[in-house]
């Protein structure tokens, strides 16, 4: 290490190096290995500067996916521009041909149920509370009701016997 590098470091602390901005206004750092003023060798890291500094206010998706790789150390070099505009590029696409495809399946079933193909789904109104153990039943059955946590005795009875 430099004397230079040594003077900076004891002046004015860690020594970083900023490796670039993304397009939300984060900043990312890499930290070389150096010696700490008691001569403690510390191992070289990567590090973001969020431009939300707040924990409470981050949301999901406020580190690029390609950044984040590097911060956590899965990818060597960090990502160029023309990398990221690419990759965004690629996940509107992506995004389109879902919607597309959703809208294709949603017709082929309207058609198929038009054509008598297929039928719509049972709509079932349940009387009654969940919590009861005759729940959506309007008499005793000859099928279990009930599971092992909620189990009543006298709540099922077996086929051919009647109460």
């Amino acid at each position: 290490m430099s004397r230079i590098s040594s003077l900076l470091r004891r002046t004015f602390g860690m020594v970083k190096e900023h490796i670039g901005t993304d397009h939300l206004g984060n900043k990312y750092y890499f930290i070389p290995e150096q010696k700490s003023w008691t001569g403690r060798i510390m191992r070289p890291r990567r590090l973001v500067e969020a431009a939300n500094p707040k924990e409470f206010e981050y949301l999901e998706g406020s580190i690029p996916s390609e950044w984040d790789a590097w911060i956590r150390g899965r990818r060597k070099e960090p990502p160029t521009i023309e990398e990221l505009l690419k990759n965004e590029h690629y996940r509107e696409q992506i995004k389109i041909k879902a919607v597309e495809a959703g809208e294709r399946d949603k017709a082929l079933q309207t058609k198929e149920f038009e054509e008598g193909l297929v039928a719509l789904p049972v709509q079932t109104q349940v009387k009654g509370h969940a919590s009861a153990t005759q729940f959506g039943q309007s008499e005793i059955s000859e099928d279990p009701i009930s599971t092992a946590n909620t189990f009543q005795p006298g709540s099922w009875t077996p086929p051919g016997t009647k109460k």
